[in-house]
């Protein structure tokens, strides 16, 4: 026979209430809608937890535009990804609440659903974990999750959106992430000249100038761009989604102040490596590097032609290319200006705080 404390303990434990789980993630509840891509690009990729719906990308398109997520109200997504230069910033480095800034450029958001990380150190892995991001980042918003969610849920519009999006329940930081996200999904840049080209079959889609720069961009023995800046048969990313340390930000002793993938991985391999940005709608998203230091798309070849800053972790692919023509590098830039594609309806802030333009 067991002891009676046994049992009584027994009894006890039998009854105790089931400890608390987490609240499961909540899906969108409209009907999903396809992302189209454009001529040129593969079909966007999409996370089961979050398929894209008219209301979602709707909320994400309000909330991408919307200073409420910034602590001081006067800092959105926008500031920094601005859709009138190439949804990144002008600036070199983008400035946050009470004028703080960063170190690095704005990466812009263009065919960023195509990443496999984000950020120029990867250390996102999805659209949804970036977007939250900048809220909390003390230069950029400064905002707590918290009170961006009571924010929210103290304006009826956004009690309204969120709940057609998402169904009732509490306004969540998530679900404003999976908003955002799924707006800049349909962020994307194809059918640009070299796109009617190279796969629409438009033999006059490119300039004679940007034809040569696309043979020396794609030939090995010539700039071998194309080893980072990828294009496949039937699509162009224009990046491999890797790091690579081309030397940028390198001081004379070969070390670095931004050590970039090394700060995610702690591999010393890395040090000094960032993600290879997409080329697409580069004439206007200058500066360009990591640390916005080069001015033009002249001064990118330039970097190039030296292969970049030697350093312990400079990326082996890297080559010299100063065996390339005064007018094969003006090609490569000709040829770098006509991957400028269309620009899709409805990425531009909506004309009311409700409706879609």
């Amino acid at each position: 026979m067991l002891p009676a404390l046994f049992l009584l303990g027994s009894f006890l434990f039998s009854c105790s209430p089931p400890a608390e789980t987490e609240q499961a993630p909540t899906m969108p509840i409209g009907q999903v809608v396809e992302i189209k891509a454009p001529l040129g690009l593969p079909p966007v990729p999409i996370p089961a937890d979050n398929p894209p719906t008219a209301e979602t990308i709707a909320l994400g398109r309000r909330l991408y535009y919307d200073p409420i997520l910034s602590k001081d109200g006067t800092i959105s997504c926008a500031s920094c990804h601005q859709p009138d230069f190439g949804f990144a910033d002008p600036r070199q480095f983008s400035v946050g609440v009470a004028g703080g800034t960063g170190d690095r450029q704005a990466p812009s958001v263009w065919n960023a659903a195509y990443y496999t990380t984000q950020f120029w150190d990867g250390r996102a892995a999805s659209l949804e974990d970036q977007a939250v991001g900048p809220m909390a980042n003390p230069i950029e918003m400064a905002h707590t999750l918290e009170d961006i969610e009571k924010a929210l849920a103290a304006e009826p519009s956004y009690v309204a959106m969120f709940e057609q999006a998402f169904g009732p329940g509490p306004i969540t930081a998530e679900n404003a992430a999976k908003a955002i996200a799924s707006f800049e999904r349909t962020v994307l840049s194809g059918n640009s000249p070299f796109d009617r080209y190279l796969y629409g079959g438009d033999e006059t889609a490119l300039s004679e100038q940007a034809k040569l720069g696309l043979e020396v961009f794609r030939a090995e023995n010539k700039g071998n761009c194309a080893v980072c800046h990828t294009i496949e048969e039937d699509h162009a990313l224009f990046s491999d989604s890797k790091f690579h340390n081309l030397g940028v930000g390198a001081a004379t002793d070969g070390t670095f102040k931004d050590t970039g993938r090394f700060k995610v991985t702690n591999d010393e391999a890395e040090t000094g490596a960032f993600k290879t940005p997409t080329l697409r709608n580069i004439a206007q998203s200058a500066p360009y590097m990591h640390d916005g230091s080069l001015q033009t798309l002249k001064d990118v070849v330039d970097f190039y032609i030296g292969a970049g800053n030697s350093n312990p972790h400079r990326d082996p692919e890297l080559k010299e290319l100063d065996h390339l023509t005064r007018e094969e590098r003006d090609a490569l830039v000709a040829f770098m200006e006509a991957l400028t594609g269309e620009v899709p309806p409805n990425l531009g802030p909506p004309s009311t705080t409700t409706s879609d333009d």
